[in-house]
C-alpha cells in the first residue's frame, strides 16, 4: 500500500480530511513517528512498532491502534460517543470523527505501551 503519505493522497473530499486529522493527531503526540507498515497497512511507527494506521472502508473509516487492550479500555468512552468498534478497530466516519480528546488517549495509550515494551527489553 505504500506510506501514509502515498495512502492519504489517493484519498479525496472529506474522507481525506479526516483520516488526514488522525494522523496529525498522532503525529503531535509522537513528532518522531515514522511512515512504515505494520499488519500489511500504511502506519505510523513509533520507535518501529506500529502506533497507528487510519484507513478508507466502503462503509466507514477505520482507526487501527494495533494493540487489542486499548479500545476495550475505552468501552465507556467509546460507546458514548456513539463509535463503533472491536478490540482492534474503531470505525468511524467524516460527518462523525472521533473527538480529538479520545484520540489523544488511544495514541497516548498506545505510545506508553511501545516504550514500556522497548525499554523492559534494554533491561
Amino acid at each position: 500500500m505504500g506510506t501514509v503519505t502515498d495512502y492519504l493522497a489517493e484519498r479525496d473530499g472529506e474522507n481525506r480530511a479526516a483520516l488526514e486529522h488522525v494522523i496529525a493527531v498522532a503525529r503531535e503526540l509522537s513528532p518522531d513517528a515514522a511512515e512504515g507498515e505494520s499488519y500489511g497497512m500504511p502506519a505510523l511507527l513509533h520507535r518501529g512498532k506500529g502506533l497507528a494506521a487510519a484507513l478508507e472502508a466502503k462503509q466507514h473509516l477505520g482507526l487501527y491502534p494495533f494493540n487489542g487492550t486499548i479500545l476495550p479500555g475505552l468501552a465507556a468512552e467509546l460507546d458514548e460517543a456513539g463509535l463503533r468498534w472491536s478490540p482492534g478497530a474503531l470505525q468511524f466516519t467524516a460527518e462523525h470523527p472521533v473527538p480529538d480528546a479520545l484520540l489523544r488517549r488511544i495514541f497516548t495509550e498506545r505510545i506508553a505501551q511501545i516504550d514500556a515494551q522497548l525499554d523492559r527489553r534494554k533491561r
